[in-house]
């Protein structure tokens, strides 16, 4: 297995990309993999897989908006922010036909690039999706405190999380405002509950080869959402992870590693 502590471009990096600082670091050679990060996480959440994927790509973790060192100037966010920042980086870095992985927020930015950008991508993993408030979605997060019409409730989030989390999210999100765990949960709130308002005409824009990926008992997408959403993009493919909820599929050990890689070989010239 690769050894990336031994890699020299595995130093953190920043890119200016569509009015931010992106904070993002690389490793291995090879085709381009970019890896997208879901809601509160970090780049660091790819770690325990680059030995794997650093074997034949060269793999690289951006911060997302708000998050880790990638600080958000402005006062909201948006999937098609987030998907103007992810074209914007991987025009700043001249990548050519790079390879995206996106798992939940950082799939709704993989989805938002493929429909705004189609010629950009080579190929999208798209993992956790979701295209439509359903009952399913609603529930799940509302019962997390991020209720409708897209604000936070503290005290029904704080029954339900680590004594420290304030603290946590402090030191993994860089933002120096002493109050940005806050902020970021807000605007997560409002990002979540804002209406996508995709188009089956924006699916068939999609012109790179997708795999959707998801968890069969993923709690806040259905799915037969996820069956709905491989039928209407032309060049999509669904994967299902048996047994696995939401926050099951990216994990040490699981089978979304050999099914991407699967799907991402099948790409190679």
């Amino acid at each position: 297995m690769a050894d990336t502590r031994d890699n020299p471009v595995s130093d953190e990096k920043y890119i200016s990309a569509n009015g931010l600082k992106i904070h993002y670091r690389e490793w291995g050679s090879g085709r381009p993999l970019v890896l997208l990060h879901g809601a509160t996480e970090t780049h660091a959440l790819w770690s325990p897989f680059l030995p794997t994927l650093t074997q034949e790509y060269r793999v690289i973790t951006p911060d997302s908006r708000g998050h880790g060192r990638t600080v958000n100037p402005e006062p909201h966010l948006s999937y098609q922010m987030m998907g103007d920042d992810l074209a914007g980086f991987i025009r700043a870095l001249d990548l050519d036909s790079p390879l995206i992985f996106g798992y939940s927020d950082g799939g709704q930015a993989a989805l938002d690039l493929g429909i705004h950008y189609p010629d950009l991508p080579g190929a999208l993993v798209i993992g956790g999706v979701w295209v439509r408030f359903s009952r399913d979605y609603q529930n799940t997060i509302s019962a997390a405190g991020f209720v409708p019409p897209g604000e936070m409730d503290f005290d029904l989030y704080e029954k339900q999380a680590p004594a420290d989390w304030e603290e946590r999210l402090r030191r993994m999100h860089r933002d120096p405002r002493p109050e940005y765990p806050r902020i970021l949960l807000a605007n997560l709130a409002e990002l979540w509950w804002t209406p996508l308002g995709y188009s089956d005409e924006d699916f068939r824009n999609i012109s790179a080869p997708v795999l959707i990926l998801m968890g069969e008992k993923d709690e806040a997408i259905p799915l037969e959402e996820a069956r709905e959403l491989a039928k209407k993009i032309p060049r999509a493919e669904l994967a299902v992870i048996p047994g696995a909820g939401h926050n099951d599929v990216i994990v040490c050990g699981g089978a979304f590693l050999e099914i991407t890689l699967g799907f991402l070989r099948r790409l190679a010239p």
